[in-house]
């Protein structure tokens, strides 16, 4: 009799087995819009296995377990030697083969490779987010490297190689290798001019590192890029960039001290660590002496679209798991998403969803075009949308879980896991005082990049008159930059808004930017989701957000 009490009815069926490429239709349009023609079906084969991969119950498995068995510090063996390494679980080996095997460490020489990695990376990363960190590190790596083409010959091969190679060994014995990053120390943080790690030539081209770094990002990496100040060097009025291998040339293990983990809020299957040069760490110098922050700015620029892009993956997946479950959820007399208030909470999350999706794809657009205009444009809208992309993931995450109710809150649903991950992009590579600074040094000192945003922007002219409107008060603050940096959160946010609205009115259904246009530019939207006005076509925006048909 007991068992009759146990019946289970009213419950949505796991979201498995689907394709997660396919089922979004923001991401499969923005392929198409931006992958040349001629390789289109090309990109949505190669898109549309990782996609199935990713949706499989196999690949949510190894998100489930790289989570649950976090990785663990060594610092020394048994005997009493100092080795430094870090053990994972083996289903975070899996996860980053799958991931390099997909060319997600491959954009930088093939035709539409950023758009088709940026795809690829909003895709894969939706099965298990921390991976996400050395596969964005060893992708943006290799623009730095270039600055010293010595290295580049040696590590840009590794780097793009589609073959995930674990355990140290030296460079020259490896099909592939992955990049890690070395940048703030705990009286500098975000401030990295103010860094002390020291370092002095050491004798064929090395110098050797004194210092400490605050974070390092996946330390168990092949090699990092770092920065230290070489006193006496003719650049000693700057930080200078260097390449740190894990295993030096001779096969002999470098002076890595790994002192400790991070215990992180989310990003839990990632190690991020705190290390040691002790004076023999040798490392060589990329780029010019004094020169180290030019000599980066294109990795940053790589990973805080990568940031953005992390993001919208986190989002696209909390809003597919709550249309997903309402679209089966009874409550009140009904399916869930069919009642007017849940379905405006999912229309509004859908929104977002979408909107940061076109973004991230059109930034990795620009990144394959190449050109000065797309260049400059970057320049403006990588802050931007970091800031303001990023900054949307919580609330998008915490009003999704809600979704789900007292079931999201558990962690076998993993939307807690989601919700732990989603403020990591909003703090990595500058939080959103960094990158509100960094566009205001943009648009003071770089006519060019307001040009190249106004030009996109004015793409959209006369297509929806909230937009417009938006456009013209963007265009007043702009022009009165007086006490501008307390403006320059609002300047961030407005600015990244009307890009977004201006890609969605240009490119989404008319539903989508409709919607958008009246809560986001048109100001007809409450303090929290779910307050779009009334009389839009709510359910369209739903459906072309449900990840899988109902049946």
């Amino acid at each position: 009799m007991a068992a009759g009490t146990h019946t289970v009815t009213n419950q949505a069926p796991p979201l498995v087995g689907y394709d997660v490429y396919a089922a979004d239709a923001a991401l499969t349009e923005a392929v198409e819009r931006y992958v040349a023609p001629e390789r289109h079906a090309e990109a949505d084969a190669e898109l549309t296995a990782l996609g199935r991969a990713a949706g499989a119950a196999e690949a949510q498995r190894w998100g489930v377990e790289a989570n649950a068995s976090p990785p663990v510090l060594h610092t020394h063996d048994r005997y009493g030697h100092r080795i430094d390494e870090v053990a994972f679980h083996p289903s975070w080996h899996r996860l980053l083969a799958h991931g390099v095997a997909a060319g997600l460490t491959d954009a930088w020489g093939r035709p539409d490779g950023h758009v088709r990695r940026a795809a690829g990376f909003l895709v894969w990363t939706q099965a298990e987010a921390g991976h996400g960190c050395p596969l964005s590190m060893t992708h943006a790596a290799v623009p730095a490297l270039r600055a010293q083409p010595e290295l580049a010959a040696v590590w840009e091969p590794l780097l793009t190689s589609r073959v995930y190679e674990p355990g140290l060994v030296p460079a020259a014995g490896k099909a592939g290798a992955l990049a890690g990053m070395g940048m703030t120390e705990k009286q500098g943080g975000s401030d990295v001019r103010a860094n002390t790690t020291r370092a002095e030539p050491a004798g064929d081209g090395a110098y050797a590192l004194t210092g400490h770094k605050w974070f390092c990002s996946a330390p168990m990496s092949d090699a990092f890029l770092v920065l230290a100040q070489v006193p006496d060097g003719a650049g000693s009025g700057g930080p200078t960039c260097f390449l740190l291998p894990r295993v030096l040339p001779d096969g002999s293990r470098n002076t890595f001290l790994l002192q400790r983990l991070k215990d992180k809020l989310g990003n839990r299957s990632n190690a991020s660590a705190e290390v040691e040069f002790d004076g023999t760490t040798l490392a060589w110098r990329v780029g010019e002496e004094g020169r180290g922050i030019p000599a980066i700015i294109e990795m940053v620029a790589a990973t805080r679209v990568d940031c953005a892009t992390a993001a919208a993956a986190v989002m696209r997946q909390a809003v597919a798991q709550a249309v997903h479950h309402c679209t089966y959820r009874a409550a009140f007399g009904g399916v869930l998403a069919d009642k007017p208030l849940m379905r405006n909470v999912l229309a509004d999350l859908a929104l977002e969803s979408e909107a940061a999706t076109a973004l991230a794809l059109r930034l990795a657009a620009a990144y394959d075009a190449g050109t000065d205009e797309e260049l400059a444009f970057l320049r403006l809208a990588v802050p931007a949308a970091k800031y303001w992309v990023t900054k949307r993931c919580t609330p998008v995450a915490v009003e999704a879980l809600e979704c789900l109710g007292g079931n999201g809150y558990v962690e076998e649903s993993g939307m807690p896991r989601l919700l732990r991950e989603a403020p990591l992009n909003s703090i990595w590579e500058g939080s959103g005082n960094v990158q509100a600074l960094d566009l205001l040094r943009a648009l003071q000192r770089e006519p060019r990049a307001v040009d190249a945003v106004l030009t996109e922007i004015g793409r959209a002219r006369g297509a929806d008159h909230r937009l417009d409107r938006a456009v013209k008060d963007l265009l007043t603050e702009l022009a009165d930059l007086a006490g501008v940096e307390t403006r320059a959160r609002r300047l961030a946010e407005r600015l990244a808004l009307v890009l977004q609205g201006a890609l969605l009115v240009r490119h989404a259904p008319a539903a989508v930017a409709d919607a958008f246009c009246a809560s986001r530019l048109g100001g007809e939207w409450g303090a929290e989701l779910g307050t779009l006005p009334h009389g839009l076509d709510l359910r369209a925006v739903v459906d072309r957000a449900r990840p899988v048909p109902a049946v």
